[in-house]
C-alpha cells in the first residue's frame, strides 16, 4: 500500500531541553492531527539569560498520512 503525506511545520518550546520542545509540539499537534508518522528537526534556537540557557525553541516538520477516500477526515489546520 502506498501513502500520500501532508507536511506541517510546528514550533515547540521548553525551558528544559530541545527534546522536550519537540515532544511538546508533537503532543499538542496530536490533539487535532491524526496519522502522524515522522518528523524532521529543521531549526533549534535558544534564549539566554545571564549567559545560561533559559528556554529552547525547536521548529519541526511533521508528516502524516492522508485518509483514503471515504475514511475519516477531521484534519483542522493548526
Amino acid at each position: 500500500m502506498s501513502h500520500t503525506y501532508k507536511i506541517v511545520e510546528l514550533t515547540g518550546s521548553s525551558p528544559i531541553s530541545s527534546d522536550e520542545a519537540v515532544r511538546n509540539a508533537i503532543a499538542f499537534a496530536g490533539q487535532t492531527v491524526h496519522n502522524m508518522r515522522w518528523f524532521t528537526v529543521t531549526e533549534t534556537r535558544g534564549h539566554l539569560e545571564a549567559g545560561v540557557i533559559a528556554h529552547w525553541q525547536v521548529t519541526i516538520k511533521v508528516g502524516f498520512t492522508l485518509d483514503e477516500p471515504g475514511e475519516r477526515n477531521d484534519f483542522r489546520e493548526i
